[in-house]
């Protein structure tokens, strides 16, 4: 792809992609809000259907001019995806016009048939999501008799021979400790792990405080990707942790706006897949222009884009490792957006503030009892030590 704006000398990759491609690496595209389920760490709130939506031509449309644009594909989420009744015809739709799809389900509809025809089918790979390697631990997030329904879609994708089904996975406190029986999960289907972060948008803000990894746990993680990095797939979601040392596999960058985007179900286009909110609104794709002009054009997508200052950070010895962390998990828990992730594994962060919390944008969570409805863990919580600046584990027992 070329650069919107004129390249700098030939140097590192990060360097290039922070002014920005003239077309998305990674466009998350959330067809609904509706879902058959009602997870306690949704970031974006969903449940119930925007009346608003895209229609379908309107859908089938904007696949065309992701075509156009050589977006080459696209992460298609919700909600959940195949509760539209149109979703295999769109499916179909950017198959045909060279848009390949990678989405993610539940796994409640992925039944033997349907996984034939998605084995069957080029351009497509299946993100079944699992929070848990044991039923205790995932459904208490996902709700009742979801980790059967998710390993009972990945036995029917492997049985119909798809290759490289995806196992998704949102690292918390509860499941750090099961990343090697995820692994084995993984392995026993020929599936491949992704790990992504917990981010504090939608109702995941609302259950941060309980479910975020510890700092201990943070150290686990990163060692452990360190060990498996290499068969492991993260989305570059813990590239706050490559302060502790080596660089982990990936762009370790905040890509918003600048090499990653998200549209929703009623054709805004956000700049960050885990920021949805009005202040990270670009635009439509129903505006003049579609989602080109927003896109190449927007004044939100061109100041994500410009030289970033990176506030206090850049006082670090590890910036260039983290460039400060997430934006999202930053601005969900009301901290400022120069200052160092929530998570900072030097400890440099300040307090999360309840009171600088923004308020939610949209929710479209279910509004009466829901069938499969988690019930959250109730485990103990404890503040991290702020002296982990010498010693992420300061504070705990050895």
């Amino acid at each position: 792809m070329t650069a919107i704006v004129e390249r700098p000398r030939p140097g590192r990759l990060v360097d290039q992609f922070e002014r920005g491609l003239d077309a998305p690496i990674c466009l998350t595209w959330e067809l609904t809000y509706a879902c058959n389920l009602a997870c306690v760490h949704c970031l974006s709130s969903s449940g119930r259907r925007d009346p608003h939506e895209l229609s379908t031509a309107e859908a089938k449309a904007l696949v065309e001019e992701f075509e156009r644009m050589q977006i080459f594909y696209v992460n298609i989420g919700g909600g959940e995806p195949t509760v539209r009744p149109d979703f295999w015809e769109l499916l179909d739709h950017a198959v045909e016009h060279h848009v390949g799809v990678k989405f993610s389900t539940n796994g409640f509809r992925i039944t033997r048939e349907r996984a034939r025809r998605l084995a069957a089918t080029d351009y497509v790979d299946v993100q079944v999501s699992l929070d848990g390697a044991t039923a205790e631990v995932n459904d208490a997030v996902r709700g009742r008799g979801t980790y059967d329904a998710a390993l009972r879609a990945v036995e029917h994708l492997s049985d119909a021979g798809m290759q490289d089904v995806k196992l998704s996975v949102v690292c918390t406190r509860h499941n750090i400790g099961q990343l090697d029986e995820f692994q084995a999960i993984a392995e026993r289907y020929g599936a491949q792990l992704r790990l992504t972060r917990l981010r504090p948008s939608g109702r995941g803000a609302d259950v941060w405080e309980d479910l975020h990894p510890r700092p201990e746990q943070q150290r686990e993680l990163y060692d452990w990707l360190v060990a498996h990095g290499d068969r492991v797939l993260t989305g570059d979601s813990f590239f706050h942790l490559s302060a502790y040392g080596d660089a982990l596999p990936g762009l370790n960058l905040c890509g918003a706006g600048r090499v990653v985007c998200l549209v929703d179900p009623v054709g805004d286009v956000y700049a960050c897949p885990f920021a949805i909110h009005d202040q990270f609104l670009a635009g439509n794709v129903r505006d003049d222009g579609g989602f080109d002009r927003v896109w190449k054009h927007s004044p939100l997508f061109t100041e994500l884009r410009s030289p970033q200052t990176g506030g206090a950070c850049t006082r670090c010895s590890a910036y260039d490792a983290c460039r400060g962390g997430c934006m999202a998990a930053k601005f969900f828990t009301g901290l400022p957006l120069d200052g160092p992730d929530p998570e900072c594994v030097k400890g440099h962060a300040a307090e999360p503030s309840a009171a600088a919390r923004p308020a939610p944008s949209g929710d479209h969570s279910h509004t009466g009892p829901v069938r499969n409805a988690p019930v959250l863990l109730p485990l103990p919580t404890r503040r991290p030590d702020r002296s982990c600046d010498e010693s992420p584990l300061a504070g705990f027992p050895g």
